[in-house]
């Protein structure tokens, strides 16, 4: 996990706004989605109920553990959407790292969600996005080791 907290450089935060350390022994051997999202973005208001869905069926079994990285526009908005949302979070005072993440991992509209190896931080899959709404809604194939796939049409580039 020493891979994923370094890039978010020690700032995520849980539900309480606790501070989380991702190299603590119960992320090990995780898969970490990030969620690039926003409150503002109609595609993404229509992912969260989904992705919602499958963490709280799934995230256990799975061993997966998501991260939203917000695109919001302020912080009253950025919690306001958040509240609904059972993980972790990027601090939203952060916009420094969250432009280095949408650089490094090439996000180019949201919603996007990106799954990595929690212990190595390598992309296991650049688009889960389209394996949870569309292609394996009960994640069979989990953990979708597709990162050469390019990213689906749905995304909202406009957004």
């Amino acid at each position: 996990m020493a891979a994923v907290a370094k890039l978010l450089n020690g700032h995520v935060l849980d539900k309480s706004n606790r501070n989380i350390d991702l190299n603590d022994e119960k992320y090990q051997g995780k898969f970490i989605g990030l969620y690039f999202s926003a409150h503002w973005c109609p595609p993404c208001r229509n992912f969260t109920p989904v992705l919602v869905e499958f963490y709280k069926k799934y995230a256990e079994e799975k061993k997966l553990e998501i991260i939203f990285i917000s695109s919001d526009n302020d912080d009253e908005s950025f919690n306001e959407y958040y509240n609904d949302m059972p993980w972790l979070k990027l601090d939203f005072k952060e916009r420094q790292i969250k432009e280095e993440l949408d650089t490094k991992f090439e996000v180019d509209g949201i919603p996007s969600l990106i799954l990595l190896d929690g212990d190595t931080g390598n992309v296991l899959c650049n688009d889960a996005r389209q394996q949870i709404q569309f292609d394996d809604k009960q994640g069979n194939h989990f953990p979708w080791n597709t990162p050469q796939t390019k990213k689906s049409s749905r995304s909202c580039i406009c957004c």
